[in-house]
């Protein structure tokens, strides 16, 4: 991540000021878009964002279990944002999988099937 999106991304609340990541997150991030390559609740294929259904803010400790990831986009619909975080960076939407099903079924797309990665032995 170059700095200045690192830098709006702390601004935004997207990643609080006092957490770190997991020098893993990055290959963890990578191997979920290439297995779940569309937005969950409108099905577009770009801008993608690898949301925490459990904030990393509220615990690290989820921040590579691959249950508590889902895509969402930033692209016209901002599902990331509108789903994920109910119009604020800093809010938790718990119900974030049922609101993502919902959003796919209004759009009218298929059911999705969430792949989740294997587990490797350096994660």
């Amino acid at each position: 991540m170059d700095i200045i999106n690192f830098v709006k991304d702390r601004i935004q609340g997207k990643i609080p000021f006092l957490s770190k990541r997991s020098s893993h997150w990055p290959t963890v991030r990578k191997h979920w878009i290439e297995l779940n390559s569309e937005c969950a609740a409108c099905g577009s294929k770009i801008k993608l964002q690898v949301h925490h259904i459990k904030p990393f803010h509220i615990d690290p400790s989820l921040e590579l279990d691959f249950n508590n990831l889902i895509t969402l986009c930033e692209a016209k619909l901002e599902c990331h944002l509108e789903i994920g975080h109910h119009d604020n960076f800093k809010n938790e939407n718990p119900n974030v999988l049922i609101e993502a099903a919902l959003a796919r079924k209004k759009h009218k797309l298929p059911k999705l099937k969430m792949l989740i990665p294997e587990r490797k032995s350096e994660v």
